[in-house]
């Protein structure tokens, strides 16, 4: 069968060899044991009702054996033959070219080059998954390819509901990962909801189908460490960044540390990962032997290189180190996955990457005490460089959250509504003000044509747009358009492309509607193929997370998720391609709720109608929340935006004298 017959096929008519688990691939650890006995029997009953009853007995052991094996059923007999990468749009079937576009996205989150764990459908984040099995893609690869402009595709949590009637300004796809009633929004609700396979953890990108490798957080990370160094008023040339994660997005961290200039030493626990990333040359050198490791630092140090050092071991260990070597760390933070802290988000300290994987599926009560008492080590370590000067930031990872629910010294001495903690959140001290506030957050598009002479004429037309925004930008934002222009007259030569052709930037509302509108053009002429247009959640107007996306909104209403509910619901009805909304992406589930989006740009004048329409609201509703918290740099952009867009009224605050209080 060809590619696109074996799209359309679906769930196959005759079942498929068995294939051999693939020992060579990056694959998902053991979850833990969390069903009873009548559990496991309806999780079976809730497989088996993808196929034909004729199949049942044959498939009916194997899937136990997976439940049993991996803790979920994964139906990895029913994995396709043919290579999963996003192709140049015309290569898919379909009536609806915005279909097209969407098989090509999903594709991309699992290409095996993207993916963490490709044959369990896992993106990043260790369990941020874009479905739950593999009769969950076919059947939605095939309704993508039978849809037209006149329908409308439903996904709860992987499963396609089904194709339902519509029109052509509403979504092709509307997802929504993990949307549990509140009250059963734990992490072990979760756990067994996934292994009953009813819902799943969609992230952020991986469940919105708009991942586009590492290079989404090497922007924001390179962002992020400039103004760290900012914030500490040194230059990163010679300065120390020490963090941890090479896994899914985290192996950006060392590269966005080379982009900004300094030395990087990176802690990860898994050799094969590591490996990967050293391959990919995410990373400069692998490092195992701690002595080593510090004499390599002292030498960098003196010289002043950018170097990033991986260190295959547990990051405390590094941490502790340095400290009785007395080496001075600038600026740190940690990306290992603390949203899943149990299943493999993080490792404990002075226990083998192999003998955890165990402890976490046969014995996760000892392992979660080992994990707690890991994370007091990690937070005592990073405490006595504090001391010495060490700028430390929670990096939206849920470090500090969890450190404190393990006991550890991170709470503050002198706590005020929304800073309970010692350090900060890089949202409240960097990523909010600098950039969220102004309504600058993470663009970005993908060429759908494959072709990486589209990602340079695209470069090009990003470049030219910002800088002629700036000539007449105010004062205010001139430090976020020259970091954006340095990073794209760059991108190409950092060779960031993971999978798909596509490219990041942080820009505004005005930034995003003027480059989607010249991308547009540049479509309508011939001069460059389809693009789709995306965002990470990661921004300033889809996600409520208290501990980092909103977690600088000081009013009382960081827990409230009014705002990414309204930014769903609003793009969808004024022209998103594709939107998503998901529980628990980034920080955690019951931690956060956060939307994405996709657009098709045809060069149709659809398109342009439609851009300019969603991507004003997709911005400024959130700068419209975050001015209501008073918070100043986003009631100077709405202010702005009024001028800009007379239809636009928004209430602004009055602010109270503090001596009156």
């Amino acid at each position: 069968m060809t590619f696109k017959e074996q799209i359309q096929q679906g769930i196959p008519s005759e079942l498929p060899q068995p294939k051999p688990y693939e020992t060579e691939i990056n694959h998902a650890p053991k979850r833990k044991e969390i069903l009873s006995d009548e559990e496991k029997k309806l999780a079976l009953k809730n497989a088996l009702r993808y196929f034909e009853p004729k199949f049942h007995a044959e498939l009916l052991p194997e899937f136990k054996e997976e439940l049993e094996k991996y803790g979920r059923i994964y139906m990895y007999r029913f994995r396709p033959d043919y290579e999963m990468k996003a192709r140049n749009i015309a290569e898919y079937p379909g009536k609806s070219e915005q279909a097209k576009s969407i098989m090509l996205m999903i594709q991309n989150n699992l290409d095996y080059a993207v993916a963490q764990h490709p044959h369990e459908l896992i993106t990043y984040g260790g369990n941020g998954a874009v479905f739950q099995n593999w009769a969950q893609y076919l059947l939605t690869m095939k309704y993508l390819s039978e849809m037209t402009d006149e329908q409308t595709l439903t996904m709860y949590s992987g499963h396609p509901m089904g194709l339902f009637p519509s029109h052509k300004d509403a979504p092709r796809v509307v997802v929504t990962n993990g949307m549990v009633i509140p009250n059963y929004s734990k992490p072990d609700d979760w756990e067994k909801m996934n292994a009953l396979g009813v819902s799943q953890y969609g992230q952020m990108t991986a469940g919105s189908y708009m991942y586009i490798g590492p290079q989404g957080i090497v922007h924001g990370t390179t962002i992020t460490v400039l103004n760290a160094f900012r914030k500490i008023k040194k230059e990163p040339k010679g300065g120390l960044f020490i963090t941890s994660g090479l896994g899914g997005m985290s192996g950006a961290q060392p590269k966005a540390g080379n982009i900004a200039g300094c030395i990087t030493v990176c802690a990860e626990v898994n050799p094969k990962i590591t490996k990967i990333r050293h391959e990919q040359k995410w990373i400069d050198e692998i490092h195992e032997n701690l002595n080593e490791l510090v004499e390599r630092v002292k030498k960098a140090q003196e010289n002043k290189e950018t170097v990033s050092l991986a260190y295959l071991g547990n990051v405390v260990e590094v941490w502790e180190k340095f400290d009785r070597e007395n080496l001075k760390i600038d600026i740190g933070s940690d990306q290992t996955s603390l949203h899943n802290p149990w299943a493999g988000g993080y490792y404990p300290v002075g226990i083998s990457f192999e003998e955890s994987n165990k402890m976490m599926a046969e014995n996760p009560g000892l392992f979660k005490e080992k994990v707690q008492e890991s994370l007091r080590r990690h937070a005592a370590a990073i405490n006595k460089h504090t001391e010495k000067g060490t700028y430390f930031f929670d990096y939206g990872n849920a470090f500090l959250l969890e450190a404190s629910r393990a006991g550890a010294d991170v709470m503050s001495d002198h706590p005020t509504l929304g800073r309970e903690f010692k350090y900060p959140s890089y949202v409240q001290d960097i990523m909010g003000p600098m950039c969220f506030d102004y309504g600058f957050g993470p663009f970005r598009w993908v060429c759908a044509s494959g072709k990486p002479e589209d990602l340079q004429k695209t470069d090009e037309i990003a470049c030219t747009v910002l800088e002629e925004i700036m000539k007449n930008s105010p004062a205010e934002i001139q430090q976020q358009m020259q970091d954006n222009i340095k990073w794209i007259k760059g991108a190409q030569e950092n060779k960031l492309v993971v999978g798909s052709q596509a490219r990041i930037l942080y820009a505004d509302a005005e930034g995003r509607m003027k480059i989607a509108e010249a991308f547009n053009k540049a479509i309508r002429n011939n001069e460059i193929g389809p693009v789709v247009l995306g965002r990470d959640h990661h921004d300033v107007s889809g996600t409520d997370s208290p501990y980092r996306e909103t977690s600088n909104i000081y009013d009382g209403s960081r827990f409230t998720a009014d705002m990414a509910i309204q930014n769903v619901i609003g793009d969808s009805f004024r022209g998103a391609t594709w939107v998503s909304i998901h529980n628990g992406g980034g920080v955690g589930w019951g931690e956060v709720i956060n939307g994405g989006f996709g657009m098709l740009l045809d060069g149709s004048e659809d398109a342009d109608r439609r851009l300019k329409s969603m991507l004003f609201w997709d911005v400024n509703n959130g700068i419209s929340r975050r001015s209501w918290a008073r918070n100043e740099g986003a009631i100077f952009a709405i202010k702005r935006a009024m001028e800009i867009e007379p239809n636009l009224k928004v209430t602004l605050p009055n602010q109270v004298d503090e001596n009156l209080l």
